[in-house]
């Protein structure tokens, strides 16, 4: 006999609150009032809010709003900074490197990814970040925007990971990860196949829940290798929730900090979005089973289908439905 929607709602809003009940607190301290957590295997000790890296290298702000945005959310103890190869044509990458002049480098664990899928590419990515954020080493290298079954394949075979492993012996990036935000199943393949990742980063949202979920179907395994997770995606990418009165933004932010993430990564498009973000984070308590199973409910009909998750409605293979 099948349930009902409502006891599915339940049932699911439960399994997430035993998820940030039994795996979130180990590892947090609090510092200056901002959270901290351990970013998996790594040792590193990251802020709960991280500073996405594709929102500063936008042309709506100035290179010095941009700058003055990244040491500000430094000087408010901020220590994680997100970035990517192709971020606006390196601009993002540009714009953090000047930022972390006159000392501010020394502060911050620095992340950026890179489309390397074999070891020219990846070489010529490496090569580029570190020039455009005129620094010696990347705390953490991503591979990025894992879609597709192929590319697993092709990180595996081309000897693009022992390229990554050298470059890690030569002090150029000191932990590996790979991002994605399309099918968890190409998470689950990145993982199983055995190499050593220190860190992941995937969508968490209360969507995400419903449909295609990361957070049912990879979080646990990630969490249970050690892996330090870091969240994205927070409001869905267009915060149709926020838009449609069916959710706050804290509430969507809350929901991701409530998982056993590391850090949440959020692109922010002002001064004041930056300092509300913090604030959120200062100020966090994680949601009850009771708060969860609400906002569960809320986010159900919008999941459907996954059209309000633009990055899951892209389908390169038409069976590809997990």
């Amino acid at each position: 006999m099948g349930i009902n929607r409502r006891e599915f709602i339940r049932r699911t809003a439960a399994t997430a609150a035993g998820l940030s009940m039994g795996m979130m607190a180990p590892g947090m301290t609090v510092k200056n009032g901002l959270p901290y957590r351990k970013l998996g295997k790594t040792g590193l000790e990251v802020s709960l809010i991280t500073v996405g890296g594709y929102h500063i290298g936008k042309e709506s702000l100035t290179e010095q709003e941009s700058i003055t945005m990244i040491r500000t959310a430094i000087d408010e103890g901020v220590n994680f900074l997100d970035n990517a190869w192709e971020y606006h044509d390196g601009r993002s990458e540009e714009r953090m490197g000047k930022a972390l002049r006159d000392g501010y480098r020394d502060k911050a664990i620095l992340m950026t990814k890179h489309h390397g899928r074999e070891p020219k590419r990846a070489q010529q990515h490496l090569e580029d970040s570190l020039r455009r954020l005129q620094t010696d080493v990347i705390d953490v290298w991503q591979f990025h925007e894992l879609d597709e079954m192929k590319e697993v394949e092709e990180i595996y075979s081309s000897g693009v990971l022992d390229f990554a492993l050298k470059a890690k012996e030569q002090g150029k990036i000191k932990h590996i990860g790979f991002t994605g935000h399309h099918r968890p199943k190409v998470h689950l393949e990145m993982i199983n196949r055995g190499f050593d990742w220190e860190t992941v980063q995937m969508p968490i949202n209360p969507m995400d829940h419903h449909y295609l979920s990361f957070t049912q179907n990879v979080l646990p395994v990630a969490v249970e290798k050690n892996i330090g997770v870091i969240g994205m995606k927070s409001l869905a990418g267009n915060a149709v929730l926020v838009k449609k009165g069916a959710a706050t933004v804290e509430e969507c932010l809350r929901f991701a900090m409530s998982m056993p993430i590391s850090t949440l990564c959020s692109g922010m498009d002002s001064l004041k979005m930056l300092k509300e973000n913090i604030e959120t984070a200062r100020r966090f308590k994680p949601l009850t089973e009771a708060e969860m199973t609400d906002l569960l409910s809320r986010s159900y009909d919008y999941a459907q289908g996954g059209e309000n998750e633009w990055y899951k409605s892209y389908t390169p293979d038409p069976d590809d439905n997990w």
